[in-house]
This record gives structure tokens, C-alpha cells and sequence, in this order.
């Protein structure tokens, strides 16, 4: 949720002879229509549906690939068979900066359906740290950080 996930996957495919997925993009491709879409039309649930169908997909096709996930993704029962799970780690206020930051911020905020509500967000966010946490086979802090630095620390940990 606004750690930067794109940017570092795209940094880290530079650096390295891996390739990137963004589970969001394939559902949306798969789906042809925006998640905020999916969600105001069919639900949360059925959003988790594709998740897990897009996770199974994962587990059995890809193979030396970072793969940017959503927010809800970690619930995935697969989510171990398909690689190393990489926590991005920063403040709820440090993604709200970094996302306002952004030159489309407006755009960013509006595709982000579970950010609508400040303190709903808050909340989530204080339950998906704990999750994250737990299933992450690395933690990394990203806030404050420049992106070069990350991309060592990754490249550091994953060899």
C-alpha cells in the first residue's frame, strides 16, 4: 500500500536478471477493468477470489520473477510455494507522504479503494503490519531510504 512496490520491483529488474509482476495489473488485465471497478461492483470477496486465482496461476507458471503484490495478498494459502516474500516496511504516515509526493498523487489516492477512509486505512494498515510481519521471509525498511540502497539490501539478502 504505497511502500513503493512498483518502483523498487522495476529498480530491482535493472540490477539483477529478473523479470516483474504486479498481481493488481494482472487482475486488472485478466478482469479488463480497474480494481477500485471490481470492488464497487462485485466486492472485496470476490476480489480475493482473483487473488487467489491469480496466487495459484503464480505457483505453477513463474519462476525467477518479483512479483509486486496487493495489499491483501499475504492471505494467500500458496503465498510460501511461490518464493521468497519480501516485506517492504515503512510508517502509515511515511506511504501517505510518499503517495502525496507522487506526481499523480490525486490519481494514486483514487485507485486505492481501501485509502478512502483515513482512519479506516489507519486501522487496517495497524492489523496488516502484524501479517506482513509474520509471513515476511525478509523485512525491509524502506522509509527514508534511497532507492539504490534498497536494491543492494534486496540483492544482499536474496543471493
Amino acid at each position: 500500500m504505497g511502500v513503493g512496490k512498483g518502483t523498487v520491483a522495476r529498480a530491482l529488474v535493472k540490477e539483477s536478471s529478473m523479470y516483474a509482476i504486479d498481481t493488481d495489473d494482472l487482475i486488472e488485465s485478466m478482469e479488463n477493468r480497474a480494481i477500485k471497478k471490481i470492488f464497487a461492483n462485485d466486492g472485496e470477496a470476490f476480489f480475493r477470489n482473483l487473488e487467489k486465482k491469480t496466487a495459484l496461476w503464480l505457483e505453477n507458471s513463474v519462476d525467477n520473477t518479483i512479483i509486486s503484490t496487493g495489499g491483501g495478498f499475504y492471505k494467500q494459502e500458496n503465498l510460501k510455494n511461490i518464493g521468497t516474500v519480501i516485506y517492504l516496511k515503512s510508517s502509515f504516515d511515511g506511504i501517505l507522504k510518499r503517495i502525496k509526493k507522487a506526481p499523480n498523487a490525486k490519481n494514486k489516492l483514487k485507485k486505492r479503494p481501501l485509502l478512502q477512509d483515513k482512519k479506516e486505512a489507519l486501522k487496517l494498515y495497524d492489523t496488516r503490519v502484524k501479517e506482513y510481519e509474520r509471513v515476511a521471509d525478509i523485512v525491509i525498511d524502506v522509509e527514508n531510504r534511497d532507492l539504490k540502497d534498497i536494491v543492494i539490501d534486496i540483492l544482499g539478502q536474496i543471493k
